[in-house]
């Protein structure tokens, strides 16, 4: 039952991610043609709330989304236990939560 549930969770955030990283993408692709310089960037996203939800959001969905990969790929690859296997995606999408939200408060807060 878990791992069914983990599959449509790992579905689901794929869903979300798609138009994220296309937003992300693009926002990089004009900031870049454009000539913006990193100061110019932060600039413009220094305590912005809609920046914030955007890049709090996609933190949140990439910290839930590639742990479950990463437990499988640690399943199938290694001969852990699937004990070890679970506690270390758990702590990867823990590390990737606050690594990530620390980056959206630097470059939006």
């Amino acid at each position: 039952m878990m791992e069914r549930r983990l599959f449509v969770l790992q579905r689901l955030t794929a869903l979300a991610l798609a138009p994220l990283v296309l937003v992300h993408l693009g926002l990089v692709l004009v900031a870049v043609r454009g000539g913006l310089t990193a100061a110019e960037i932060l600039s413009r996203t220094q305590g912005s709330v809609g920046w914030a939800l955007f890049y709090g959001l996609f933190v949140v969905v990439v910290a839930i989304h590639a742990p479950i990969g990463v437990r499988n790929v640690l399943r199938e690859w290694t001969g852990l236990a699937r004990g070890a296997v679970d506690w270390l995606a758990l702590g990867f999408g823990l590390l990737l939560l606050g690594v990530g939200l620390r980056a959206v408060w630097a470059v939006v807060g």
